[in-house]
């Protein structure tokens, strides 16, 4: 039976499918997820914006000489070191002083496409209609062909986002609650510290280090010591802890909050700036993930609170600290997330020069149209770029490697590739060991001798990386829980 079970498991879980799917869903709902979460291009002219629209991609063409555009194939991409990308459609309407004018459909650019997924002429095909097209039938897809040359995405393994860890610091003592806050890719690293002697100190993003905790309770609604108090449990662990800082605190009031971090916020400005300044770093850089509006103080609030509680009792013995190595706490970053991610930095770009053909354009006394301020080559060339080199963004390197093809198990192991960001330079005794979680998972032994031993992983032979079917947020979930009369908290 064993004999089997693995053959045909593996005609139904090709080596690549978890890039492929990955990247289908990327198409089919990522796209529309970056420009909804852009929504309009607002250039620096007084009432004039770009209203952004449905966007959608056709199969891999390409651009002639004589400036005609044709269908290619993956073989014709190789034998002629081109890119197999598609043509990127994205409908736009300008609004000038509030009137809508007519909507187009504007060319902005082409994203390279992988091999076998949807988008791509190989998709569904059968062996010989394979064979017709000039494609070894066994090959598994799941690569970019730029510049005639085979790319693949290696899997980033990462800490888990959304979710509060706490680690203990042995060396200096101090017990760390930390979580990656994500929100439409942008990735804050929000984190408590609790100090030998008890002093809570709370790090994010943009603004000063190792601030107290104390007066950013007070800008997020507790404004007085006793509802500060009072928003933790009874635990006298805990109570003493925050008693200790509210005695600390050097901010008794709202006001006096805002002042103080507006101070080392923005030393030597203005007042008025200083507190703009303090609102705009709580608002858009803690906690992110909890919303960027004023009215999600009091979520950033009760979630700082559950942070510094398990800060509290780690650092008292009463929890364990988590372990995170567990893969509870990893989370696989796949091609479609990489491109989703590489998509909107690149589009970020195609803003800003869209701004700028825009400003131009009225400068010289121009009549502007979506089609004249759209440069394609703006986001064609950044995406490009990064897959022909591997320099992803945040600084990420080797994300993209040139596909081995020594041999069909070279091609599959390549293809199964598994990284975690981590320094080859320092030891990392901990994340090198083998973990039980790995059991299933990741192959216990194909990793590499040396530096990289254990930091480059493979999926094991029969392993499944889950993902979601379809977009989903977590407004869907909620209102997917009401519907089954769970009924919220009340505080």
């Amino acid at each position: 039976m064993k004999e089997e079970l693995l053959p045909l498991y593996l005609r139904a879980n090709p080596p690549a499918h978890q890039h492929i799917e990955s990247f289908n869903r990327f198409c089919d709902y990522g796209l529309r997820e970056v420009i909804r979460s852009i929504g309009a291009i607002e250039p620096g002219i007084e009432g004039y914006s770009f209203k952004l629209g449905n966007i959608r991609i056709e199969q891999p063409m390409v651009q002639e000489a004589d400036g005609s555009r044709r269908l290619i194939t993956p073989m014709e991409a190789r034998m002629r070191d081109l890119t197999y990308a598609s043509p990127i459609f994205l409908e736009i309407m300008p609004t000038i002083n509030g009137i809508e004018r007519e909507q187009e459909e504007v060319f902005i650019g082409e994203l390279p496409i992988m091999v076998k997924s949807k988008p791509c002429h190989l998709y569904g095909l059968g062996k010989n209609e394979l064979i017709d097209m000039g494609e070894d039938p066994l090959d598994p897809g799941g690569y970019f062909i730029v510049n005639g040359t085979e790319k693949v995405l290696i899997s980033l393994e990462d800490l888990v986002p959304n979710r509060v860890i706490v680690s203990k610091d042995s060396a200096k003592g101090i017990i760390i609650s930390k979580v990656f806050s994500t929100r439409f890719g942008f990735r804050a690293r929000c984190s408590i510290e609790r100090t030998k002697d008890g002093k809570l100190q709370l790090t994010f993003p943009a603004a000063p280090p190792s601030m107290p905790i104390i007066p950013f309770l007070r800008i997020l609604g507790l404004k007085t010591d006793k509802e500060i108090l009072n928003a933790f449990s009874d635990s006298p662990t805990i109570r003493s802890d925050v008693l200790y800082n509210i005695e600390l605190d050097q901010a008794k009031s709202y006001d006096e909050a805002l002042d103080l971090i507006g101070r080392k916020a923005a030393p030597g400005q203005a007042r008025e700036f200083r507190l703009k300044r303090a609102e705009i770093l709580i608002d858009t850089y803690l906690l992110p993930h909890l919303g960027t509006e004023p009215e999600a103080r009091v979520l950033k609030a009760k979630y700082l609170v559950g942070m510094l509680e398990k800060a509290i009792l780690v650092a008292n013995g009463k929890m364990s600290a988590d372990d995170r190595d567990h893969y509870m706490n990893k989370r696989v970053r796949l091609a479609g997330e990489l491109m989703q991610d590489l998509f909107r930095y690149a589009f970020q770009f195609l803003i800003k020069d869209v701004t700028y053909q825009v400003e131009r354009s009225v400068a010289r006394g121009r009549r502007i149209t979506a089609k004249t301020a759209i440069r394609p080559d703006a986001l064609s060339d950044r995406i490009k770029y990064a897959l022909a080199t591997g320099n992803w963004i945040a600084g990420q390197t080797g994300v993209s490697q040139m596909l081995d093809r020594t041999n069909f198990f070279a091609t599959n192991s390549h293809l199964r590739r598994l990284i975690s960001p981590l320094s080859r330079r320092h030891p990392h005794f901990k994340a090198r060991d083998l973990h039980g979680t790995h059991w299933g998972r990741a192959c216990i032994a194909e990793t590499p001798e040396g530096p990289s031993c254990s930091l480059v992983k493979n999926y094991a032979l029969m392993a499944e990386v889950s993902m979601p079917t379809a977009a989903t947020d977590d407004s869907a979930v909620i209102r997917f829980i009401r519907t089954k009369n769970v009924k919220e908290k009340e505080e």
